[in-house]
């Protein structure tokens, strides 16, 4: 299966061609062959996305939301306490692959749409499930679903844990979607411990945050999505954790999986709750029980079993928010599954992997294969390999993403502290914000070239004077160093 390409192509010439001379050389040692085999396939893959969080996060509603179908299970079965990998393929299938013994496939059972797995064994004896499934969205990106780490369960938690930072080896992933609820103390222990430190390693951008389950913030009230905006902006500028994740985003997830998988007879029964007055609507509305309880038959044709499913797919939130859209004048089920979609926050999310995660696809892939290289040369030395740990530190200093992976690094862990502005312009300008040009200059998306020329020009000479300025201390003299390669690079496109 390989991934479209994208990014610098030296870079990733250079990475693919060392790993190949790394194959060679050693030719004689099984293990750091299959390791390196491995890395060498890995690099031509879609990227690997790690979806974790804490237990009821919602990791499992917001994959299926980006895929756009229920294949992953929402309950609290065996198989939520497995790393589970989704990815792209020509006909559904799901293979376990246990401790010890052979991979098997298993069988693939449907129940109202929802993919369900029997693994048939513990989960502890379970090193990873993988599930195919045709889908455009797993094409360019495998999506991996984690169990939850704080768990009761301490084997359930260190699962999570060994797969996402291991102690002496790369992650499986190359990216993570973080998931939580509020900022919770283990939701920075974690972060910091997925935070690889090194030279090539050390760099938020492998990381997004997710403000989880958004319409709880506001108790589902129908504005619930401001408040979760408003906090998710908080903790954007919160700077522990802005050393640890590129961005916060707020998401409810329910309510995008259900905009993205929405029925007609859904939208009919809908409709027929936005009907009822107002008052009437308002008070079964209220609580939960009263909804879905014996209560709840006042009023309205609805059965206690349709309503049940209603509240289970929608939601409360959804269901109050769906109802006013209705009654606001939607009047079709694909246009209030693209409401509820948009305003789930989910197109903001894939507007963010894409600046964040799918521009950046090679200088993540290659800083996960230059780990894995450097943990075979510190692991097996032999004189033969000389050459390749020079070349692995010919790229790590001559490839200029990663020197801006490392100043966005400084930046973000205030390592340096210059002007709050400079520094916002800096992170802007090596990609913080997205690799596009315009959003690297802080223009919009259909700015011109002509436009974009002129402000790649000012930000360039301004920061070649910040460069050369005699009162700049060393520090900041390098890092404006990088932003002027940055603008040159930016030119250089444009050109």
């Amino acid at each position: 299966m390989s991934a479209p390409e994208g990014g610098s192509p030296a870079l990733r010439d250079a990475v693919r061609t060392v790993l190949r001379q790394a194959v060679e050389t050693y030719r004689d040692s099984p293990d750091a062959l299959r390791w390196l085999r491995h890395h060498l396939d890995r690099y031509d893959e879609p990227l690997r996305l790690a979806i974790a969080g804490k237990v009821k996060a919602g990791k499992s509603t917001l994959l299926n939301a980006l895929v756009g179908e229920a294949i992953a299970p929402t309950d609290a079965g065996e198989c939520t306490r497995v790393v589970t990998w989704y990815q792209d393929g020509h006909a559904p299938a799901v293979t376990m692959y246990p401790h010890s013994g052979a991979p098997r496939p298993l069988r693939i059972a449907r129940d109202d749409g929802a993919l369900r797995i029997d693994m048939g064994v513990p989960a502890e004896t379970v090193d990873r499930l993988e599930v195919t499934w045709p889908s455009a969205s797993l094409r360019a990106t495998t999506l991996i679903d984690t169990p939850g780490i704080a768990s009761l369960s301490l084997d359930v938690s260190a699962r999570s844990e060994r797969f996402l930072a291991p102690e002496d080896a790369p992650s499986a992933a190359d990216a993570v979607l973080y998931l939580m609820r509020h900022l919770h103390s283990a939701d920075v222990r974690f972060l910091e411990s997925f935070h690889d430190q090194g030279v090539a390693r050390a760099a938020p951008v492998n990381t997004v945050a997710v403000l989880s389950r958004a319409d709880e913030v506001g108790v589902g009230r129908v504005d619930a999505l401001r408040s979760a905006r408003v906090i998710a902006a908080r903790y954007r500028a919160d700077e522990t954790l802005r050393a640890f994740c590129q961005t916060v985003v707020p998401v409810a997830g329910l309510l995008a999986v259900t905009g993205r998988t929405m029925r007609q007879d859904e939208y009919a029964a809908l409709a027929e709750l936005a009907a009822m007055p107002p008052d009437r609507l308002d008070a079964l509305l209220l609580t939960v029980d009263r909804f879905a309880g014996a209560d709840g038959d006042a009023g309205t044709a609805l059965s206690t079993a349709v309503r049940a499913a209603l509240l289970e797919r929608f939601g409360m939130f959804g269901l109050r928010l769906s109802t006013t859209l209705i009654r606001q004048g939607v009047g079709d089920a694909s246009t209030l599954a693209a409401e509820l979609v948009q305003r789930s926050g989910l197109v903001e999310l894939r507007e963010v992997l894409a600046s964040q995660f799918s521009q950046r696809r090679d200088v993540l892939k290659a800083r996960s294969a230059l780990i894995a290289l450097d943990l075979v040369l510190r692991r097996e030395p032999r004189p033969a390999a000389a050459p390749l740990a020079v070349e692995v530190e010919r790229i790590l200093a001559g490839a200029h993403e990663f020197a801006e992976l490392r100043l966005l690094s400084d930046l973000r862990g205030r390592v340096l502290r210059p002007p709050k502005e400079q520094a916002a312009e800096a992170e802007r300008l090596i990609g913080g914000d997205g690799g596009a040009p315009n959003q690297r200059l802080g223009l919009p998306p259909d700015a011109d070239r002509d436009a974009l020329r002129a402000a790649a020009l000012d930000r360039l000479t301004a920061w070649r004077r910040r460069a050369e300025s005699p009162l700049a201390s060393r520090a900041m003299a390098n890092a404006a160093r990088v932003v002027v390669r940055s603008c040159e690079g930016i030119l250089a496109g444009l050109h």
